[in-house]
Order: structure tokens, then sequence, then C-alpha cells
């Protein structure tokens, strides 16, 4: 008898001649209640293994375990497919490409409830011009993302562009990169309401986040530059926060462009801060302001390579 003849085979990886005994349930012939009682225990809600009991994550004190796991899934997601460096647009949901607004415009003065002069009406009506008036935002970030795509795509996309996910100037800017083939990033955020995101992501590459400061934090953690365009109170608390971060010194500085220098200035009055002190002169340095989509993109290389620190991948 060779040696090997005393080794037995390999078990099966899953299945077992003889089954363990917990593998079958309590003979009724012993209890014709056991079946019964063994159901209950199997639908209880503290016999689901942790991690498939989702009201359970859902409880207050698995607050931290879930913030994990807002961190950790993209965080993984991103490194494997290479998303290295990104450049993070920002702008409003409302600012829909040209032809769209044109419509909605048009829609409302051909409405027939337009004899009657409603001042409701002349208030939609009015904030549909706004709108309109400032649509051509849409184009320059659809032709800044294909920028973005086209000086990176010979590079494996080092540089990528990243929105939160959303219609308006996020989708722009996606969609931009869409047209010349390149990945992008869409950082969505769950919220009461239903809501999508834009159809010119890269579908590997769309998250959705249960925490603001979660996603706040992935849009921050390989930024090369933000651009922020036009928007609300979202745009606001970004823009703010990194300006912030930056200011404190508790990040790198990086570019920050801020597209549309009439509005931005009406927006917000930066002299205001710094002539009453609650601001330094140099923190009007932090920003620039820019018109177009080449505008924003050779300040951006420019400002890297006066740093020393310049962009993989650029032309």
């Amino acid at each position: 008898m060779t040696a090997n003849a005393k080794i037995p085979a390999p078990a099966h990886p899953t299945e077992r001649r003889q089954a363990l005994p917990w593998r079958q349930p309590k003979s009724v012939d012993e209890d014709p209640d056991a079946l019964r009682r063994v159901q209950a225990i199997l639908n209880c809600p503290s016999y689901r293994t942790a991690d498939t009991d989702t009201a359970f994550l859902a409880e207050d004190d698995l607050r931290g375990v879930r913030l994990q796991l807002d961190y950790v899934k993209t965080e993984l997601l991103l490194q494997r497919h290479g998303i290295d460096q990104t450049i993070v647009v920002f702008g409003s949901t409302r600012i829909c490409e040209p032809a769209a607004a044109r419509r909605k415009v048009e829609a409302l003065r051909q409405s027939p409830s337009a004899a009657a002069n409603t001042i409701e009406l002349e208030s939609k009506l009015r904030t549909a011009e706004r709108i309109l008036a400032k649509s051509h935002y849409y184009e320059v970030a659809r032709e800044f993302g294909r920028l973005v795509g086209r000086a990176n795509s010979a590079h494996q996309h080092r540089t990528t562009i990243v929105t939160g996910g959303g219609p308006g100037v996020m989708e722009a800017a996606n969609r931009g990169a869409f047209d010349v083939g390149a990945k992008s990033v869409g950082l969505n955020i769950s919220l009461p309401h239903e809501q999508y995101p834009n159809p010119y992501i890269t579908p590997e590459l769309c998250f959705s986040f249960h925490y603001f400061a979660l996603r706040k934090l992935h849009f921050l953690l390989r930024a090369k530059a933000l651009v922020a365009f036009p928007g609300g109170y979202g745009t606001l608390d970004e823009l703010f926060e990194v300006l912030t971060l930056i200011q404190t010194r508790k990040m790198q500085p990086i570019p920050v462009v801020l597209v549309g220098e009439s509005y931005w200035r009406r927006a917000v009055d930066i002299d205001f801060l710094v002539d009453e002190g609650v601001i330094d002169p140099e923190d009007r340095e932090l920003f620039w302001f820019a018109e177009t989509a080449e505008e924003i993109w050779n300040g951006i290389v420019h400002w890297h390579d006066a740093s020393g620190r310049p962009l993989h991948g650029t032309l």
C-alpha cells in the first residue's frame, strides 16, 4: 500500500453524505408543535443575519456602521476603476439645455391662463425667462466635460469629471464626457422624494449616498479642481465648504473656478466680507472667475503647472 492510499478523498465543499442533526427539524412524532415553533423562530427579526437585517441596520446605534459602509463601498469601487484624480463640477439642477428652457418659456406664454395675466403666471414666466438666460451655462459645462475627456482619454482617464449625478449643470458635465467616450462619476444622494441619476454617468461609477457628509468627503478626496456654475443652496453649501477647508488649510489648495462672474458677484459679495473684516484680502485669491470652457480648463492647467503639481494626463 502506498502512502497516498492512506489519504482520504477531499470532502465535498458543500454537501455531506450524512446530514448533521441540525440539518433536520425535530420530528413531529416527538413533538407535534416543534415545526410550528421552529418556523416562528425563523420568521423572527432576531434570527436574521445582521448584514441582511435592514431594520437593524437603520437603528440609531448603527449610524457608525452606516457611515463606514457609505464611505467604503464608493472608495473600493473608485479604486478598482482606477479613478485617482477628479475635477468636481457643481451647479444648479434647474439650469437645463437652451432648447428645453425655451420650450418652457413658450409654453407659459401660450398658456390658456396667460390672457388672465395672473400674478402666479407672471412669476413663473419671469423665473422661466431667467433660467433661459442662464441656459447657455449648460453648453459651457458640456463643452468643459468634453475638454477634460479629450485631454485625458489617451491616459486611461487619469483625470475624471465628477458631479452630484443629478440633472441640469451636473448632467451637462457628465454628458460632455459621454460625448467623447470618457468615463465620468456621479455621486448621487438619497432623498425623501424620488429622483433619478442623469443618463450620461458611467454606470459602474454612479453611486447613491445616504449621508451628505460622506458624499462631500468623496467629492474632495481625489479633487484636483472645483468648478462651480450658478446654483442655489446645494451649490453654495458645497462651494463654501471647499473654500473654508482651503482657507484653514485642512486640505491642500486646489483651483476653485466660479463660472459666470455677473451671477457670482451678485450672489455673494466677497468684497463686502473683506471690507467688513470677516475674511482677509488673501481669501479673495482662493478662486477666480471664468466664462467659457476653454478659460476654465486652461486656468486649471496653468494653476497646477504654477504650483509644481501638474495634472496627470493633460495635453
